[in-house]
């Protein structure tokens, strides 16, 4: 409790409304389930996508599903949204910092992982993930989103913001390239 002075004498002032917003309360509900249910699957993605810094990525998605949950017409939906923005997001992050090595005087060191990251992943993956880091982003995007979460064409397009026949493509190339990283390793 704060407490205000009124007329010289201290006033107390509670610190939240006494009556909470219920669109509020469903937002904050809606999100905590969100966060429960699918945190662990959208930091994998992020680390699979290729995010150096998987844990900002998603908490920043997290952030923007809590800003527009009012503006989500189908709240079935937030699951999608927020996959697509982790995707975004990780794209973004790494257009940016390809761009901030290019006007880097000294080399790039080799980014370190987190220990989330690194205990998200088995040794027996490591080899995969490997040649996974190796494809062309929009090819890892495509391949992620197909096999690792399971998504239909569709979806993939619309989470990559492209279309269903260019996801084809990216995917077929991406397998093909990932096949002969694969058997040229063994």
């Amino acid at each position: 409790m704060r407490q205000h002075l009124r007329h010289g004498t201290p006033v107390p002032v509670p610190l939240a409304p006494a009556a909470a917003d219920p669109a509020e309360l469903e937002r904050e509900a809606g999100v905590a389930r969100l966060f429960e249910l699918h945190y662990a699957s959208m930091l994998r993605l992020a680390v699979l996508l290729g995010a150096d810094d998987a844990e900002n990525v998603v908490a920043e998605a997290y952030y923007q599903i809590y800003r527009r949950w009012r503006r989500l017409r189908d709240i079935e939906a937030a699951e999608a949204y927020l996959r697509s923005t982790v995707c975004n997001l990780t794209r973004m992050r790494i257009r940016h910092l390809q761009v901030a090595r290019k006007h880097v005087e000294a080399p790039a060191t080799e980014p370190v992982a987190s220990a989330e990251s690194t205990a998200l992943l088995h040794d027996d993956q490591r080899v995969l993930v490997d040649a996974l880091q190796h494809l062309p982003a929009r090819q890892r995007e495509a391949l992620v989103l197909r096999h690792w979460l399971g998504l239909k064409e569709g979806e993939i397009a619309s989470a990559m913001g492209i279309s269903c026949g260019s996801v084809k493509t990216h995917t077929a190339r991406g397998l093909a390239a990932l096949t002969q990283a694969m058997e040229a390793r063994r």
